[in-house]
């Protein structure tokens, strides 16, 4: 999902006839709540009306997003073998639990819930359900064929949810890509004071002005600038992702025993928060291009943040959650045996390939990090034997 910027917007291909169609319904409803709101909204709802506004959103509006054929593709679309590292983690915490579930969040196409259950089928170590929250019919549906063509005998053990479940889960919590789609705080340092950035209307489109941020991101702020022992530079721009924090917590509060596992790309915040990085980690991918401004092909293109895996660790912390380990996904997947899948294959060149892509420093390997949260079990997760980063966070 991480690719160069394209810095020439207008490189960017054309829509067709009915992608601009539909992306123009999205921005009428968009305008329409601007102006319902006086004029502007926050950036955070603006993301969340262009990702998931019921029908219209990237995400819940029926458009191809995954593989070849659409925006981006993630590490359970590029080879089978991250499914199948993965599905070994999950062998290790589901033999120490016994009768426990799995929670996919978020299952993008479905590939990688199948590619889990048909690895852990090959272990002997199937969980009692494999449950997916996922909010998009359209995606639902299309998981739910993904599931039936590559392993249609387990669709059973296969459910799906629209909300968390209320309470007493025991098992693995999966999410692959998951926290950096979630709606982000925008916030610009201006005369000293934290403003948050607002969109509104401008021509035929929308625009960015800052307006005075509420207490809640302005305490955000100098907090992370207390923590990081200076302030922002005037004009420094960047993001804050309450809504996974909160995502986290609300996992936390339905875990009874077991592991939550995120792969994502990101950074610590010392990092994520750089004097350099003015700009924030903001970035859209339309047909596997990427570009900052997501303030185009509304409705057309993905728009996401990099995780600041700080922040989700004292989340975690604070929850009552052990944090288990913090990793690049290099040494995630190195340290689950992926290389060693070659060796069975009659064909190895192409798995090779697969591979580099996944854990080389100039591919995915480096960017996407793996953090692990706990409750209730006293394991060293095998996932994290490499090289667990802990100390960086």
């Amino acid at each position: 999902m991480m690719h160069t910027p394209d810095k020439n917007k207008s490189a960017l291909p054309g829509p067709g006839p009915e992608a601009l169609a539909h992306s123009e319904r999205l921005q009428v409803l968009i305008k329409d709540e601007i102006q319902g709101q006086g004029g502007s909204i926050p950036f955070s709802r603006f993301m969340e009306l262009a990702l998931y506004a019921p029908g219209l959103g990237y995400y819940s509006g029926g458009l191809h997003k995954f593989g070849r054929e659409g925006d981006f593709t993630t590490a359970p679309e590029t080879s089978a073998l991250f499914s199948r590292s993965l599905a070994v983690q999950c062998t290790q915490v589901l033999e120490s639990l016994d009768h426990a579930d799995i929670l996919e969040a978020g299952a993008g196409s479905g590939v990688m819930a199948a590619d889990i259950l048909a690895e852990l089928e090959r272990f002997g170590q199937l969980p009692g359900r494999y449950f997916i929250l996922e909010l998009s019919g359209e995606l639902r549906q299309r998981q739910q064929q993904t599931i039936e063509q590559k392993v249609p005998h387990l669709l059973e053990r296969v459910q799906w949810l629209d909300a968390l479940p209320l309470s007493g889960f025991r098992g693995v919590v999966l999410g692959n890509e998951l926290l950096d789609a979630m709606p982000v705080q925008r916030f610009l340092i201006q005369a000293g004071e934290v403003c948050e950035l607002h969109v509104v209307l401008a021509d035929e489109g929308f625009t960015y002005q800052p307006r005075p941020a509420p207490d809640e991101l302005t305490r955000a702020v100098r907090q992370l600038e207390s923590q990081l022992g200076e302030p922002f530079i005037e004009g420094y721009e960047s993001e804050i992702n309450l809504a996974a924090q909160g995502w986290l917590q609300s996992i936390s509060e339905v875990l009874d025993e077991g592991l939550i596992l995120f792969v994502d790309y990101g950074f610590p915040r010392h990092e994520f928060y750089h004097p350099q990085r003015s700009g924030g980690t903001l970035m859209c991918h339309y047909r596997h291009r990427a570009h900052p401004d997501p303030l185009v092909l509304v409705g057309l293109q993905d728009i996401t943040a990099h995780v600041d895996f700080t922040a989700m660790a004292e989340t975690a912390q604070a929850c009552g959650l052990d944090v288990l380990g913090f990793t690049t996904q290099a040494h995630l997947l190195l340290s689950l045996g992926i290389e060693q899948r070659i060796a069975d294959a009659e064909d190895p060149m192409p798995l090779a390939q697969q591979i580099k892509q996944l854990v080389l420093p100039s591919e995915m390997g480096e960017l996407f990090k793996a953090i692990a949260f706990g409750r209730n079990l006293d394991l060293a997760l095998s996932g994290f034997s490499f090289q667990d980063q802990r100390a960086r966070l």
